[in-house]
């Protein structure tokens, strides 16, 4: 049986391209499991049109942003309404983690990270609300939510302004505070 399209030349890590629009490695190794397990009489082949729904990464670079946009005013009513419960009123911590605030790296290892102080880009802010939040119904949230929210918590950290607006054009601009905090495997990826 030859490889399926969807792992040829995939390294596992998304260092090359495969037959994935973007491909994390991942979502390649599902779909060659899917294809080797259905060769032995399990389960059914995973389609091009399945691969898609779930391919919802996004680069730093801003490649696979959804269309929609939001503004911090915005996000506020959004986080008051689905976040406020586990990351507090103001979002500097509740049953789980401040997503405001945090010392520079620089005071040692044992600094708590934050979006602030720690994350590289703020699209990885987008693609991880939209991943996996609100926790206890993950990928719920609608790309105007999720923009929402990311443009709230950038400008609560101070690194937009109050009337940004966040979508696939400005997002990827946004200048984080650690961006060069991090050695990058493929700067030709980074914007």
């Amino acid at each position: 049986m030859s490889t399926p399209r969807t792992a040829r030349g995939c390294d596992g890590a998304g260092g090359r391209r495969c037959g994935v629009r973007r491909c994390g490695g991942a979502l390649a190794i599902v779909a060659f499991a899917s294809t080797v397990a259905f060769a032995q009489g399990f389960g059914t082949p995973i389609s091009e049109t399945e691969i898609a729904a779930w391919d919802i990464s996004i680069m730093p670079d801003g490649s696979g942003l959804p269309p929609g946009s939001g503004t911090p005013e915005q996000g506020a009513k959004v986080y008051a309404a689905k976040c406020a419960l586990c990351h507090g009123p103001e979002a500097r911590g509740g049953t789980n983690a401040a997503l405001v605030g945090g010392a520079p790296l620089t005071t040692g290892i044992d600094t708590p990270k934050t979006i602030a102080n720690f994350w590289p880009y703020a699209t990885t802010l987008f693609d991880f609300t939209r991943r996996a939040m609100p926790w206890q119904q993950p990928r719920t949230l609608t790309n105007d939510e999720v923009y929402a929210l990311t443009a709230y918590i950038l400008a609560l950290n101070k690194i937009i302004g109050p009337n940004d607006v966040m979508d696939a054009g400005t997002l990827p601009g946004v200048r984080m505070p650690n961006r060069d905090g991090f050695i990058v495997r493929f700067p030709e990826r980074m914007p």
